[in-house]
């Protein structure tokens, strides 16, 4: 494709979502819920997956007050017959996917002398495995539409390590790199076929997994806040910016690229 087979898009439309239809995993709650909810802000309609029938219900119910379509569907990432039926679901429903957001993911704390095989089975299950699951089924109804937009969720822990002894979290650390591994073999991979793959790092913000974890440590809270320039976690809705800038026709030449977003922690 040469730079001649492209009109560029209006400058008022570059965030527009309309027509779209976007899949959010661990969009039951916090920050996937907050995703789910800007995508349908800006237009889109969205496929709502996660573990918690009654969470997504909520989600979906605040998405319909605001005029779009929301699916939501009880699926374990971890499991690929469960991450199947979820697609195939949101395909009869929608009739195609656009956006693919992998946001499902958790945290077991441990460093390798001390982490049980269990905890580091289900971190890279639902952290790695889960994305590749959710793509590999959704990439097909990508490609039928002529392309789309995958953002994963990886961490500022994919290149930033919790030093603090009693906070080492090392299969998060490992899976969470493995995202930016898999972001861009993924983006090498379907860039002919108008796919961008893109992955952002979140640096600390407050959400289920992190309220009852690294929120209570009052040292660690000290400390972040000390060695982030911003001097702050971040806030509800910070990433959707981002999000929504990878996932819209703002970012159509963007692809294999990971976006840090840490109130600038990682730079100091």
């Amino acid at each position: 494709m040469s730079v001649t087979d492209t009109t560029p898009v209006p400058a008022n439309t570059l965030f527009d979502l309309r027509g779209k239809v976007a899949v959010v995993t661990g969009a039951s709650s916090g920050l996937g819920a907050d995703a789910a909810l800007a995508y349908a802000q800006a237009g889109a309609d969205v496929a709502l997956l996660a573990r918690r029938a009654n969470k997504l219900e909520q989600t979906a119910a605040a998405i319909t007050a605001l005029g779009r379509d929301a699916l939501p569907v009880v699926c374990d990432v971890t499991d690929e017959q469960s991450v199947k039926a979820a697609i195939d679901a949101t395909v009869a429903h929608f009739g195609g996917i656009d956006i693919l957001l992998n946001n499902a993911g958790i945290a077991r704390g441990g460093a390798v002398d001390n982490l049980d095989k269990a905890d580091w089975d289900a971190v890279v299950a639902t952290n790695l495995t889960g994305p590749y699951l959710v793509s590999k089924y959704a990439i097909p109804h990508m490609k039928a539409r002529g392309g789309g937009k995958v953002v994963n969720v990886a961490s500022i822990n994919a290149i930033v390590a919790d030093k603090a002894p009693e906070l080492a979290r090392h299969a998060y650390n490992a899976t969470k790199a493995g995202v930016r591994g898999l972001t861009m073999g993924m983006a090498a991979s379907y860039g002919m076929n108008n796919i961008t793959v893109n992955s952002i790092g979140p640096g600390l913000f407050e959400s289920e997994m992190t309220e009852n974890t690294l929120f209570k440590h009052q040292g660690f809270m000290a400390m972040y806040d000390s060695l982030t320039p911003m001097g702050r976690p971040g806030a509800r809705g910070e990433l959707n910016g981002t999000i929504i800038y990878l996932s819209s026709p703002a970012s159509d030449y963007v692809t294999g690229q990971h976006i840090i977003i840490d109130g600038g922690f990682s730079i100091v």
